[in-house]
């Protein structure tokens, strides 16, 4: 047969007969169907990018929870700093409840322990001071103690680790030895200050060192302070079991050094207001990454035609070129979300009025000079800006206030006289407003509501029971006959409330109920998107091996037949030879 050469796409003929590359053949023809493949393949890696992307935001938002975990409460937020006039006699910390202010203090004695030494001593550590089995007994803030197991032969050092590793000592007295420069003297210290903390020794058994041996050389006795010319020169002293010292000034941590009755000791409580303005850029530095992620992901290349810096080359000149999450509706709900929580007024806060004096002096960030950078083409286009001028301004005139809009603990608060706000569950009640109504009869509240939902009664009180009122209790204060209608809110700062909304926003995956974050949520349906495709790349695999074979099958009978024709053209050649 005459050669010939037919070509389309990677497939060629090169002839028919001896010598056809059958196996080219073949693999061109599979190479063909298994285009589909590759397309398959391509089309699942746009999927399996998609959700590396959902898994690389997702830990960034968990990292950004992380962050703002860690300024969550004003303590965290504000720093304030004490000085004191004399550090050897008294230090101070102060945390966010401490007002700026001044105090003075006069430490007339310090919180000491118990110690008694014995009179007698022994020769060597290595002195065996128990002749026979023996008991061991004391007393300690009022409460005896016996310690029964002290072996014959004990020795001092031995009998020091008895006591300071005793279940029954070693929470209470440590014992040790004093050199003397001849002998060695037990000595048994109480581990806890206060007057009430004496140690006594009631029977020493048969230990070389009795009972009355032990000579008291320290007293234990309260610490005894003066705050601010309280209590007055002739009405005694404050008195604490500590010398660390936490519940007289609000807020105020104060640490006796040294007592010296006749000098009186100042101590000045600032606001670190740089801290403040520290931690305000350190929450918007954290915000702004997670915007600079999404804004990467979700870009628009306006530029039309040409190659495009977002990936493939454009073609038409008309059209831009999206990103690969470019409109994708989790991105979106994730960007709005949390924009949203920095646009927004505080949850629960209420903005200031003027007029009545009331309401929170700092509601929103816009009021701080925090804003978001909408001019586009700029280096921060899409991100929180800051205008220090005006963050300033508002910590010179209250750096609690704008530490509050930040870092407020869940605070319950009422907005009418009629009810008290009394408490609330933390991560059960959610920040909020919320409409109260309270029926009563003059005796006992007959209905109650929050939201419209009902509370449950109890004496005056009222309590939620359901959705974010839950854990919520009030009081109604005016309890005569009528029905009380009100507000009240639960305040929370931004980063309890951006702490909540990353919470749901990177909640895992639940298969029973279907629930979870939204990017959760979208890559379990991009993993069946992929699991569907892998079943079709497993279809196509099974076809088109099929396929081959049975080419390979075709080929090789066409092979045989070509062989037999070749056979019988031979055989007729040689016999046309021999007739002529």
């Amino acid at each position: 047969m005459a050669d010939s050469t037919y070509t389309s796409g990677s497939i060629n003929f090169t002839g028919l007969g001896n010598g056809t590359d059958f196996n080219s053949l073949i693999d061109g023809l599979v190479d063909v169907e298994r285009t589909r493949i590759t397309r398959l393949e391509n089309w699942k890696a746009t999927w399996e990018t998609k959700n590396e992307q959902f898994q690389e935001l997702n830990t960034q938002l968990l990292s950004l929870k992380t962050t703002l975990e860690g300024m969550d409460t004003l303590n965290e937020f504000i720093s304030k700093g004490v000085a004191s006039s004399n550090t050897n006699l008294l230090t101070a910390t102060a945390d966010a409840e401490a007002l700026e202010s001044t105090h003075t203090v006069v430490i007339n004695q310090l919180a000491t322990n118990d110690i008694l030494i014995t009179t007698s001593g022994a020769n060597s550590l290595d002195t065996v001071i128990a002749s026979s089995d023996t008991a061991f007994t004391f007393s300690y803030g009022g409460e005896s103690y016996t310690i029964d197991d002290i072996p014959a032969g004990t020795t001092l050092e031995g009998f020091v680790n008895l006591i300071n590793n005793h279940p029954d000592s070693r929470g209470l007295i440590q014992a040790t030895t004093i050199f003397d420069g001849s002998a060695y003297h037990l000595q048994l210290s109480g581990k806890g200050l206060g007057a009430d903390n004496q140690l006594v020794i009631s029977n020493a058994g048969s230990l070389t060192f009795g009972a009355g041996s032990f000579t008291e050389t320290q007293n234990a006795q309260n610490s005894q302070i003066r705050v601010d010319g309280f209590p007055t020169s002739n009405a005694g002293w404050i008195e604490r079991d500590s010398n660390t010292i936490d519940d007289i000034i609000s807020g105020i941590t104060l640490d006796l050094k040294e007592a010296a009755p006749n000098s009186v000791v100042s101590l000045t409580v600032n606001t670190d207001i740089n801290s403040i303005a520290q931690n305000v850029t350190n929450f918007v530095d954290s915000v702004n990454t997670i915007r600079a992620q999404i804004i990467a992901l979700t870009k628009v290349d306006e530029t039309k035609g040409g190659t495009s810096t977002g990936g493939n080359s454009l073609t038409d000149t008309t059209e831009t070129k999206g990103s690969i999450l470019t409109g994708n509706y989790g991105i979106d709900i994730i960007s709005q979300n949390l924009k949203n929580i920095t646009a927004n007024i505080g949850l629960g806060f209420s903005p200031w009025d003027e007029d009545t004096l009331s309401g929170d002096k700092y509601s929103a960030m816009s009021q701080l000079g925090i804003m978001t950078d909408a001019e586009q083409g700029s280096a921060t286009y899409g991100l929180l800006t800051i205008d220090y001028e005006k963050l300033e301004e508002a910590l010179e005139s209250d750096p609690t206030a704008v530490a509050e809009l930040f870092s407020l603990e869940p605070t319950g608060v009422s907005r009418t006289t009629d009810f008290t706000f009394t408490s609330l569950i933390d991560g059960t009640t959610m920040p909020g407003d919320y409409n109260i109504e309270i029926v009563s009869d003059g005796s006992q509240i007959v209905s109650a509501t929050i939201n419209g939902e009902e509370a449950s009664v109890s004496g005056w009180e009222i309590t939620g029971l359901t959705g974010s009122a839950k854990g919520m209790a009030l009081r109604l204060n005016n309890t005569e006959a009528g029905t009380y209608s009100g507000k009240v809110a639960v305040k929370a700062g931004k980063a309890t409330e951006m702490i909540n909304e990353l919470t749901q926003l990177t909640k895992p995956y639940n298969k029973f109920t279907y629930e979870g974050g939204p990017l959760a949520v979208l890559q379990n349906n991009y993993n069946d998107i992929m699991d569907s495709i892998d079943d079709k790349i497993a279809y196509e695999e099974t076809r088109i091996e099929k396929l081959e074979r049975n080419l390979r099958l075709k080929y090789a009978r066409l092979d045989s037949l070509l062989g037999q024709y070749e056979l019988q053209q031979g055989q007729l050649e040689a016999a046309l030879a021999q007739l002529e």
